[in-house]
């Protein structure tokens, strides 16, 4: 059908034309003919003529020529010509619902500009949602912003363009331009413009996603502040965040207002109270929000199980934990690797070996290679548990599979084959260790340690052995310990060399350890150790050593008198750091002494020792009251010859200078005073003998001093009998610490020359 259209002037000349119309078929005759639809002026009144009837204009066809003509020019000087030409007068309402069809963004901004230029253009929501819609659509997120700023403009006519900003900072915030977004919201908010829960729930998810959980907080609390009822989504974004970052009671209290408001939580709010309740050790509350979902008719996931189980774990309630793991493989959940390490390592820690050692066989049934961190826990565990067997055999496991024990394992391990005396396993192991590229010198040493402490010197020496012959080597510390051992079990033979070891090796033989060797020497009684306890000495390289045989020699080898000879040795001494030792020296070398019989140089070296304050409240003189001498402190010997020579001063002062205090006191103690009064015996002293002192009137050890005997006894040497004396001190000491050591049988002179 074709339609030609001819054009007349009406008979009454009026000037106005109507369109006469004519429907044709295709044979080209006319089918109908009539007036057709025409317009009157633009602008004069809103209505068309329809043939010869005068009726309004409709929207929908205002809306259609408008989009018609704006889909046919798009933009530009002749869009704006034909709109100017249109037979109506649009509104604001035309244009809204032309901007919705149009739909393309330049199209829809020319028509908005040249809406505004009209005088009857009126701010519009509708308009601006349109636009913010097109430009969302075309991603002109740069377009929206600048619309925006124009928007704001318009809105100081007082016209609520509440959907539109609304709508922009939505568009914003999903495309994720946080800067714009935020300053936008802020733009809107000082305009007095309503902020809708959509809104909010928008930037808040922007904030989230950015990283910026304290911004998403304060938009929740401005959200609050203003009154803005929170909706589900709202819920379901704040509760989890504000549960992961530990504000825990805040979280719970917006859970517990989401279900007072009907709406029904989501499976991410109940796992992630669960989750952060459990690793904040709110365990009860955490297993309450469990029981509620399950409550609500959720079927637990993986990732709550996992959570509940490792708070469980780590605060040590295991009980709680293995009804949750066997609830967990009942719902058909296949623990995953981490938990399996978990939950084996925490029972092997807390000493619950069987269920660990279950676990890690179904962990490998289940698939996974155990990591080095469980086989090492597993393995320590019973290493320190004293189970050798699965020790041993975790260790071969854990081999097998090609992995690498870790420096630990390996000590514990061989501290257990140590302990359990397994050398030759150990020696194997240390060698494997070595394999694996550690260094094992310490490790070594450690085991070394380990038999020197339980005694077993014989496997120290073993051990020290085959540290040699695989190139490990030790410290002195270790060689000094394991040297005192054999002095201590009688292996002479086995010591020299470690103490030749020990002074070849730059190491410092001090007084200490030269004074317990030579206190060994003092309670030996076989002349065939006598001799190895001399070499040994001679081995220490110490000035004491020369110190020694020059006090044995006479004044012709010297070349000075004992006394001077021995003030000479003792100004040598640096007693800010030895003074310790210094006493232990005097006191182990004064036994010796009166054990050879050399009293007058013992009492040369008491007298020194004295001179040098290493005893400076020995002996205490309290003007005519009381004098006395304390020699609790003091060994046996030492005792001995600070009783003669102190005694000896009280006679002299007494004597020569006449003055007589009114009791002299001799402290002892308990130990000595037996030795004292044994040797007091013989010559018929006035001293009484009480619990821990022997004491007497001044007066009456005047008398006593008197006695030629007496002087005798004072000036030259301790009484005869000493072969009873020593052997009576012998049994009463028979195990006395080097610090005090007792007196053994006079040795031969032998020993003497041997020095």
């Amino acid at each position: 059908m074709r339609v030609m259209r001819c054009y007349c002037q009406d008979s009454g000349g009026s000037g106005k034309w109507t369109e006469e119309i004519e429907y044709l078929d295709e044979s080209g005759g006319v089918i109908y003919k009539g007036k057709g639809v025409r317009s009157v002026e633009p602008g004069l009144d809103d209505h068309v003529m329809v043939g010869e009837v005068k009726k309004p204009f409709v929207n929908a066809l205002a809306v259609a020529k408008i989009v018609e003509v704006v889909k046919r020019w798009k933009w530009g000087p002749e869009l704006e010509t034909q709109l100017d030409k249109l037979q109506f007068v649009p509104n604001m309402t035309h244009i809204a619902q032309a901007l919705k069809v149009v739909g393309d963004a330049d199209a829809c901004l020319s028509l908005f500009r040249w809406a505004k230029r009209q005088a009857w253009y009126a701010t519009s929501d509708d308009c601006y949602v349109m636009l913010f819609d097109a430009l969302n659509q075309k991603r002109d997120f740069e377009g929206i912003q600048l619309l925006f700023d124009e928007m704001v403009g318009d809105s100081a006519d007082g016209v609520s363009l509440f959907a539109a900003c609304n709508r922009v900072i939505r568009y914003l915030a999903k495309a994720e331009k946080l800067e714009v977004s935020f300053c936008c919201f802020k733009k809107i908010v000082d305009a007095g413009c309503k902020v809708d829960t959509e809104t909010y729930n928008s930037l808040i998810t922007l904030f989230l996603n950015k990283g910026l959980p304290y911004k998403a907080f304060e938009m929740y609390e401005s959200m609050e502040k203003v009154g803005c009822l929170l909706d589900g989504s709202t819920y379901e974004l704040m509760i989890p965040n504000l549960a992961k970052s530990g504000r825990l009671d805040a979280a719970f209290k917006l859970f517990q207002e989401m279900k007072g408001r009907d709406f029904r939580p989501g499976l991410n709010v109940f796992v992630s109270l669960v989750d952060s309740m459990g690793k904040a050790g709110r365990l009860e509350s955490a297993m309450k929000i469990y029981m509620e979902m399950r409550g609500y008719g959720y079927k637990p996931p993986p990732t709550i199980y996992v959570s509940l189980i490792e708070s469980y774990v780590k605060s040590g309630k295991l009980e709680t934990a293995l009804r949750l793991w066997d609830e967990m493989r009942m719902a058909g959940y296949r623990p995953n690797f981490g938990l399996y390490t978990l939950v084996i390592e925490s029972h092997a820690k807390s000493g619950k070996l069987d269920i660990a050692m279950s676990t890690f066989l179904d962990m490998e049934k289940a698939g996974f290679l155990p990591t080095p961190s469980t086989y090492s826990c597993l393995l320590e565990m019973h290493a320190a548990a004293g189970l050798i067997d699965p020790a041993m055999k975790l260790y071969n496991s854990m081999t097998n599979a090609g992995l690498r024990p870790g420096l630990s394992t390996y000590t514990v391990l061989l501290t257990l084959l140590a302990n359990k005396k397994l050398v030759d396993v150990a020696a194997k192991i240390l060698l494997e260790m070595k394999t694996m590229g550690y260094s094992v010198d310490v490790t070594a040493s450690d085991v070394l340690m380990v038999y020197i402490k339980e005694g077993s010197v014989d496997l120290a020496l073993s051990w020290l052995r085959f540290m040699g012959s695989s190139g490990i080597r030790t410290n002195n510390f270790i060689i000094r310990q394991l040297f005192e051992s054999c002095m201590k079990s009688g292996l002479y033979e086995s010591a020299k060399p470690l103490l030749e070891t020990y002074v070849n090796s730059a190491a410092k033989v001090d007084l200490i350890l030269y004074t317990s060797i030579l206190a060994h020497l003092v309670r030996c009684q076989e002349e065939k150790n006598e001799r190895h306890l001399m070499s040994i000495l001679s081995a220490t390289k110490h000035k004491a050593h020369t110190f020694m045989c020059g006090l044995f020699t006479g004044p012709e080898h010297r070349g000075q008198p004992v006394l001077s000879f021995v003030r000479e040795f003792f100004q040598g001494v640096d007693y800010e750091l030895e003074e310790g030792a210094a006493k232990y020296f005097v006191n182990v070398l004064l036994n010796y002494l009166v054990l050879m019989g050399q009293i007058n140089r013992a009492r040369c070296v008491w007298k020194v020792a004295y001179e040098n304050k290493l005893f400076p409240k020995a002996i205490v003189f309290d003007q005519h009251i009381a004098w006395s001498l304390d020699v609790r402190n003091l060994s046996v010997g030492a005792a001995l010859i600070a009783v003669v020579h102190t005694l000896h001063r009280f006679r002299k002062r007494m004597l020569y200078y006449g003055i007589v205090p009114r009791r002299i006191k001799l402290v002892t103690g308990a130990t000595l005073k037996i030795v004292i009064a044994q040797m007091f015996s013989s010559v018929e002293s006035p001293f009484e003998v009480s619990k821990v002192v022997l004491r007497a009137s001044g007066d009456s050890v005047m008398e006593w001093f008197k006695k030629p005997i007496v002087q005798q006894f004072l000036l030259n040497e301790i009484p005869s009998r000493s072969d009873i004396l020593m052997h009576r001190l012998n049994i009463l000491f028979p195990s006395s610490a080097p610090e005090v050591r007792s007196l053994s049988p006079p040795k031969p002179l032998i020993a003497v020359r041997e020095m």
